[in-house]
């Protein structure tokens, strides 16, 4: 038996959500959402020195949130009520790293500090009742591929627990980071997230921040990129390309994570905020958080609710990720859409989840 709780696998088809359509088509336009207002830059200039990889985002007003369930791009089986409504926000002006948090970045980190890794820590047997002591081996999950098709209601098709997997082994054993010191860092928890944060002198962002800087100025586009799925033909972002999860053509040239910087930034100079690796934020998640806050009018530097709450799993403690993963397709996973909210156990990674830091 795998010494993993049963809720993980449910939690990672809940942080990606199901679609049907196909990948391929896509290129079309998608019209901007009318229920957005104008996003209204402020005008402070940047506080003080620029840090090194990082990029100024001068915040302001903007509005937050997805226009509909479908998000535009796709007939997704289940609502999406967490990203409703749409809501004014205002943020202080802040720096944000350039880039997702490098495995050289943390290595670094890791070797000042000794950190261990919550995918490396001894497992608790009360967290996993009925599994032999012999079994409870660290690791985390790992996406596999299946040979074929199968029923995308069942994740455990290609999500397994591996043993010994972690941040200097993402596929596990025998697998290392060498010649991927450019690619983001994988199999972070939260708490590994802001041990590095604090390791830097920073911190995570909050969700309203982390959406106001992926729009990069721009207002009620589906895409961090704008309204086309593929402009030009091409992929603009590390995601799924063919079959999902079996199928993956690598048209963009990766299978897995790709070395940051790999793709356009977006209009502030920021690189990934869709696809590659999840990113957590510093806010605990919960689906009724916008729907709080839009009673409310212009909600400013909100940091999120004081508690958790997903009604599909309430007993589960979980922060809010953003951007989706390179195994995002819009036959499966519709959370490379800017407007689109993740979220993720609080004590868990994956072989698809990072993060980056603001100050």
């Amino acid at each position: 038996m795998s010494p993993f709780r049963p809720w993980l696998l449910a939690i990672l088809a809940l942080m990606l959500g199901a679609c049907r359509k196909s990948a391929e088509s896509g290129d079309s336009a998608i019209t901007p959402g009318a229920g957005f207002a104008a996003t209204v830059p402020a005008t402070t200039p940047p506080r003080g020195t620029p840090p090194p990889g990082m990029v100024w985002i001068p915040g302001g007003e903007y509005s937050r949130g997805a226009e509909d369930p479908a998000l535009g791009f796709c007939v997704v089986e289940q609502p999406m009520p967490d990203a409703l409504p749409i809501h004014r926000v205002k943020v202080d002006g802040f720096w944000m790293d350039e880039t997702e948090v490098t495995n050289a970045q943390f290595a670094a980190f890791v070797a000042a500090t000794s950190y261990v890794t919550v995918a490396e820590r001894p497992l608790d047997p009360r967290d996993f009742p009925g599994v032999p002591l012999s079994a409870l081996k660290p690791g985390a999950l790992v996406f596999t591929a299946p040979d074929g098709p199968v029923p995308l209601s069942n994740v455990s098709s290609w999500w397994r627990y591996v043993p010994g997997a972690f941040w200097r082994q993402p596929e596990g054993p025998g697998s290392s980071i060498a010649g991927r010191e450019d690619h983001p860092v994988v199999h972070i928890a939260h708490a590994d997230a802001e041990a590095y944060a604090a390791w830097a002198g920073k911190r995570l962002p909050t969700e309203a921040e982390w959406e106001f800087a992926a729009r990069g100025g721009q207002a009620g586009q589906p895409y961090v990129w704008g309204k086309q799925l593929k402009p030009d033909g091409r992929w603009p972002a590390n995601l799924w390309q063919g079959p999902f999860p079996f199928g993956h053509s690598s048209e963009d040239g990766f299978r897995t994570t790709a070395p940051v910087k790999t793709f356009p930034a977006n209009g502030y100079g920021l690189y990934d905020m869709s696809g590659n690796v999840w990113e957590w934020c510093s806010d605990w998640y919960r689906v009724d958080t916008y729907a709080g806050l839009a009673a409310r009018g212009i909600a400013v530097n909100p940091h999120g609710p004081t508690t958790s709450h997903d009604p599909t799993e309430p007993g589960v403690a979980k922060r809010v990720q953003r951007g989706g993963s390179f195994l995002c397709t819009d036959q499966y996973c519709s959370s490379y859409a800017v407007g689109a909210r993740g979220r993720g156990d609080v004590s868990t990674g994956s072989n698809h989840a990072g993060f980056r830091c603001v100050q």
